[in-house]
């Protein structure tokens, strides 16, 4: 399959990192592929630049609840400290993570978006990377973090912040493509 022909989950809430979500959305659906919007947010939702600034509002496509892995080639993770702070606690959110996993379909996560794979169960025995914040709580979940720009482990490929972006959006095509 060609990228043209991938569907690319981009699972996000109020509070998402704007550059995190836009910068690699951009580059798949200029690549194009089709990207979703799926969140446990209703209607619309406040991505932040930082943790303080508010930014633009985003239109869900489709709520959590609804998402199956199955309508999906792969999943994406922005960040945003808000973002994955509530969406490794929301059930759907986590329960969707693990079916992408339990599908071994492609997961990209970017800055504090592994926490989810924390949560999850996911980033046991998981070579990643992410904002150093999260590095304890990654170890602690049996991860072996590194401080790298670009981690792949198998279907599973993490950054650190939106200055590794360019090289998350390239690894997220080519895997992709």
């Amino acid at each position: 399959m060609a990228i043209s022909d991938k569907k690319v989950a981009f699972l996000l809430t109020r509070g998402v990192e704007q550059v995190e979500l836009t910068s690699p959305r951009g580059a798949l659906d200029e690549a194009g592929a089709t990207t979703v919007i799926v969140s446990p947010s209703e209607g619309t939702l406040q991505a932040m630049n930082g943790d303080w600034d508010h930014a633009d509002e985003f239109t869900v496509d489709v709520p959590v609840s609804d998402a199956t892995v199955e309508d999906f080639d792969a999943l994406v993770l922005p960040g945003g400290t808000l973002n994955a702070d509530a969406l490794r606690l929301d059930e759907d959110a986590v329960a969707l993570v693990k079916a992408f996993f339990a599908a071994d379909k492609l997961v990209a996560a970017i800055c504090h978006a592994p926490w989810i794979l924390a949560e999850s169960g996911e980033a046991k025995g998981r070579k990643l990377t992410s904002f150093i914040s999260t590095k304890t709580d990654l170890i602690n979940a049996g991860a072996s973090w590194e401080d790298s720009e670009v981690v792949i482990d198998g279907n599973l490929i993490t950054s650190r912040n939106p200055g590794d972006l360019d090289a998350f959006n390239s690894a997220v095509a080519n895997a992709l493509g």
